[in-house]
């Protein structure tokens, strides 16, 4: 199957084949990959959920709370597939942010 273009905001969590939404990224992929971004943002949503409660907690800081790092652990994963997928300048985007290795 070819490549097409792949739409991906980070900050709205969403993936799109279509550039009808705000984005801040365009792949070239597999429209089937794309369903990595969708699962990984699903995914993000429901600890973000789970998350809105728990903040009513003020005793467990953020580098201790474990769903934090799960959201983190996802965001990586994105950020990893769109160096792997982006044009010349969402690879040095993603190459900027702290959490970058190679």
């Amino acid at each position: 199957m070819g490549k097409n273009n792949v739409y991906v905001s980070v900050a709205n969590l969403t993936c799109n084949l279509h550039p009808g939404s705000s984005y801040e990224f365009v792949l070239k992929m597999e429209p089937q990959k794309a369903r990595v971004f969708m699962k990984l943002f699903d995914q993000m949503q429901h600890l973000e959920a789970s998350n809105a409660f728990r903040a009513h907690m003020p005793f467990i800081p953020y580098h201790l709370d474990r769903l934090n790092h799960e959201i983190d652990h996802r965001l990586k994963k994105v950020y990893a597939l769109i160096h792997e997928f982006g044009d010349e300048e969402a690879k040095k985007f993603v190459e900027q942010l702290p959490y970058f290795t190679r």
